[in-house]
């Protein structure tokens, strides 16, 4: 917790620096055709004219009270601005890590129980062409087919026009079309991923002494893939635990693809408005997440492979506490 809290504080005074350097302030994003005085008096009222020194300071305090400012774009605080868009950016990204964690991890031990063969390299080589594509350009192709050669869901937005005056069904229903598009972006590079991780994790795993002892014992070989598949899954944890903030990071394009109204939008939106406060807000909020995402991906794998709490082991590569354990 302690590293957790210091990693959040110098991203945020890293975020805070950035800005700083960055040139032009909230006021010269108002354009050559306000007024100089109004660009002025705007620069006053939010203290943009004070040392670097005294704003960090003002900006720290009122942080670490829980106000991250006003947004000088949205005119409005921005904890409402964070309140409005994290849970959206959640909704986006939670099923599509969950969609592909199923599918990669399943997808993944069908190859291992299967390597080296046709299906197995086939595979192999459509996942690598995945992974190797950025998310915004599968978003960009699955709005190509789904949207504008086949219109079979809508192309942005999380809701349609006449969203509030349908039944509460046909509103879920509204909401999942829209979401399935995105979603998939998200869920189709890290499926790849996933699924490259759990093949390579179990192919290492089924080489250890303890499964070839199993196998010389003669214990079935879907008992011997099972008791594996649960020794790789220790890798696949530590993957998973970071695919959560890194796709509530990276979904900026996917977002500004589909419309989606989420932090990554937000951040944008902040950035070309020089609303610096929500861009310090962004910064701060995704490296709490990854903070706590790193504890509970600790935290999960432990309870998976209780050996990981003793202090000998602590810092042994998981390929040695197997063969130890054997």
């Amino acid at each position: 917790m302690a590293q957790s809290a210091a990693v959040v504080f110098v991203a945020a005074t890293i975020a805070f620096l950035c800005l700083q350097l960055a040139p032009g302030d909230p006021a010269t994003a108002l354009g050559e055709s306000v007024p100089a005085d109004v660009r002025a008096r705007l620069r006053a009222i939010y203290g943009y004219d004070d040392p670097v020194v005294t704003q960090y300071l003002r900006w720290l305090g009122a942080t670490l009270r829980g106000d991250f400012g006003w947004s000088t774009a949205q005119q409005r605080p921005v904890t409402a601005v964070l309140a409005d868009a994290l849970p959206n950016s959640l909704a986006l990204v939670l099923p599509g890590v969950v969609l592909a964690l199923l599918l990669g991890v399943t997808l993944g031990t069908w190859q291992a129980a299967r390597a080296r063969s046709r299906r197995d390299r086939a595979t192999s080589t459509l996942l690598l062409i995945l992974y190797s594509i950025p998310e915004f350009w599968v978003a960009l192709v699955l709005l190509l087919l789904f949207s504008v050669w086949w219109p079979l869901l809508p192309s942005g937005g999380m809701t349609s026009d006449l969203h509030t005056y349908l039944p509460a069904r046909e509103q879920w229903t509204d909401r999942l079309r829209h979401l399935l598009l995105p979603m998939l972006s998200v869920a189709l590079f890290d499926l790849a991923a996933l699924a490259r991780f759990q093949r390579e994790s179990l192919l290492e795993v089924l080489e250890q002494p303890f499964v070839q002892a199993a196998r010389a014992k003669g214990l079935p070989r879907w008992r011997v893939l099972a008791g594996a598949w649960r020794a790789s899954l220790l890798p696949i944890i530590t993957v998973s635990g970071l695919l959560l903030p890194l796709n509530l990071a990276g979904v900026v394009f996917v977002e500004q693809i589909f419309a989606w109204p989420g932090m990554g939008y937000v951040l944008m939106a902040a950035i070309g408005k020089r609303d610096y406060a929500v861009v310090a807000a962004c910064v701060i909020v995704g490296a709490a997440v990854m903070a706590l995402a790193t504890i509970a991906t600790e935290t999960l794998r432990e309870l998976v492979d209780p050996r990981l709490r003793h202090a000998p082991d602590a810092h042994v590569p998981h390929s040695q506490v197997e063969v130890r354990s054997a």
